[in-house]
């Protein structure tokens, strides 16, 4: 039996620790927080004191944006978002009758890390980034950006609206 599980698809497990195996692991979350501005305000910080400074700041730049990232993360449980939409995605404006979830799958999970990595801020307010690192992923091959983003913004808003009406089980 192969354990391998396709990058585009959810996990379907306990979010285990790629490393550790441990249940309740996000490393997107972590890693997505790291990359969104731990890294860059560590490294400008750093900067003050030469190139080994920005190195320096870089990597506690990423250890205190993982830390943010995985608190965000921790609240969102992505093998739920993909039920919603496995269950609801037929029933979008923008489904094509003659596509399936599968399609748009990896979309949906753009916009679940993409909320992850700019939390509390609009979709239109980031869709270029968003736009951006879609384009650079294996994923936009199947699927352009004009028929991903529907997908993507639906993902976020659904996540922004729970996040701010208090739901835990975010």
């Amino acid at each position: 039996m192969n354990n391998v599980k396709s990058p585009a698809r959810f996990d379907e497990g306990a979010n285990r620790d790629p490393l550790s195996g441990a249940p309740g692991a996000h490393p997107v979350g972590t890693g997505l927080g790291a990359a969104a501005g731990g890294v860059a305000l560590g490294a400008a910080i750093g900067t003050v004191a030469g190139p080994l400074g920005t190195l320096a700041g870089g990597i506690i730049g990423a250890v205190v944006g993982g830390l943010a990232g995985k608190g965000l993360a921790e609240r969102i449980d992505p093998t739920a978002e993909d039920a919603y939409w496995e269950e609801n995605f037929s029933r979008q404006p923008y489904a094509d009758t003659q596509a399936s979830y599968e399609e748009y799958r990896p979309a949906y999970l753009h916009g679940v890390e993409g909320y992850a990595v700019y939390p509390g801020r609009d979709f239109d307010e980031v869709e270029s980034d968003l736009r951006a690192q879609w384009e650079a992923s294996p994923a936009s091959i199947g699927l352009k950006w004009e028929r991903a983003r529907p997908a993507a913004r639906d993902a976020w808003i659904r996540l922004n609206e729970r996040v701010h009406q208090g739901d835990s089980s975010v």
